[in-house]
């Protein structure tokens, strides 16, 4: 089976579900052997369009517990509508990370 990269992003309202979610999808990813990097857009898919882009596989693990009952976005959060023209860089971004 191939491996690749996984991509984070959260988008919407601050709540601790999104930040739940977050590190359910962490935590499923950091135990699977198929996966290589994991990685987190900050603020969404705008954070993304900037490569604003952090490795989640190198924050502290101890962060993980503390926030997931933590009402906010962790990574940031953003209401973004994508523009006609973007959904071509977002997967060229994409491929590229």
């Amino acid at each position: 089976m191939n491996s690749g990269n996984l991509i984070i992003g959260q988008s919407g309202g601050a709540t601790a579900v999104i930040n739940a979610s977050l590190v359910g999808a962490i935590e499923a990813a950091l135990k699977d052997t198929h996966i290589d990097g994991i990685y987190g857009m900050r603020y969404g898919v705008e954070g993304l369009l900037k490569e604003n882009i952090i490795d989640l596989r190198q924050q502290p693990a101890d962060l993980w517990p503390r926030i997931r009952n933590t009402p906010s976005a962790a990574l940031g959060s953003c209401r973004y509508k994508l523009q006609e023209d973007d959904p071509e860089r977002v997967i060229a971004l994409l491929r590229k990370h």
